[in-house]
């Protein structure tokens, strides 16, 4: 028997209940329970199937392992892409109110917009989301060795319609 274990900040009440009801529906029979932990709830349901969904599972840490789809979850993926791209920003990214300053006119003004930002170690991982987010034609770019960023005010909205924001 497996254990799936999802750690959530428990301020998503809305996401926390979306899950729990998620994991019954993909476990027949399925009941969910949570347990809190400091700040967090952890939404677990057990299954000798879980490893058939999550070929990806192994031993150490995923950034130090190759992770990749399978060709049948490639077709998932390919199909519905708003669903993989909302798992990956919402557990792994982040919402931000980014800033700039520019000189206009001579005074140096400074420019707030949104931007998403998704932060993982696994290059694997990153690159999946990369491709999604090219799946939707959503323009990002790589902030950093570990970071993915969608800036561009277009981009943004676009993706706060497909995936929506944090609840």
């Amino acid at each position: 028997m497996f254990n799936l274990h999802v750690v959530n900040d428990a301020k998503y009440v809305d996401g926390n209940a979306r899950l729990a009801d998620l994991m019954a529906c993909v476990k027949p029979g399925g009941r969910p329970h949570r347990r809190l932990a400091p700040g967090c709830v952890i939404t677990t349901v057990s299954w000798i199937h879980w490893p058939c969904l999550f070929p990806q599972h192994g031993p150490g840490r995923k950034h130090d392992r190759p992770i990749s789809l399978d060709r049948w979850q490639c077709a998932i993926v390919e199909d519905h892409p708003g669903p993989f791209l909302r798992g990956l920003f919402h557990s792994d990214g982040c919402r931000v109110k980014n800033w700039a300053r520019r000189p206009v006119a001579g005074e140096l003004k400074t420019y707030q917009y949104p931007r998403w930002q998704f932060a993982n170690a696994s290059q694997d991982i990153r690159e999946l989301c990369c491709w999604a987010l090219d799946l939707v034609d959503i323009p990002w770019r790589q902030s950093n060795v570990r970071v993915i960023s969608v800036s561009r005010r277009e981009a943004v909205a676009r993706l706060d319609e497909l995936i929506g924001l944090k609840s």
